[in-house]
């Protein structure tokens, strides 16, 4: 199993709403950057990836489990991007906050800090379990 971050803006697409979608999970679409897009791409079903609200709040709120691996995205007009469909696994009681998690020298290597615009990004195992510890403190 492997570890991501996935953004969405909240206004946009929240955790309440993928919570909403229940069991079936969510088309997780839209994305246009290439190296986002190549990340999509290697997500294998069962990969867990914290959920995290851009611009509006810019926090870790919970993590969503990939239960469809990559498919053709069908809000690319192009037919060059995919889409995964995501589940809804935990909301966090405690949201990590972007200032937080730049404060954990621990956390300083992690593609949030050092490519902040990407929006769907690796995590690797020692920074997931930091992360998760982060979100019961």
């Amino acid at each position: 199993m492997r570890y991501w971050l996935i953004k969405s803006e909240p206004n946009v697409w929240s955790i309440d709403q993928q919570k909403q979608a229940g069991i079936k999970g969510a088309a997780w679409d839209g994305v246009r950057n290439y190296q986002a897009a190549k990340n999509l791409k290697s997500m294998k079903k069962g990969d867990l990836c914290f959920f995290y609200h851009s611009n509006i709040g810019k926090e870790i709120v919970g993590i969503v489990k990939v239960i469809k691996e990559a498919y053709p995205d069908a809000t690319d007009q192009s037919g060059r991007f995919v889409a995964i469909t995501v589940k809804f696994l935990k909301k966090f009681d405690k949201p990590i906050s972007l200032s937080e998690i730049k404060k954990n020298k621990k956390l300083g290597q992690i593609p949030l800090i050092k490519q902040s615009r990407l929006s769907v990004m690796p995590i690797d195992s020692k920074s997931w379990k930091i992360l998760n510890n982060m979100s019961k403190i």
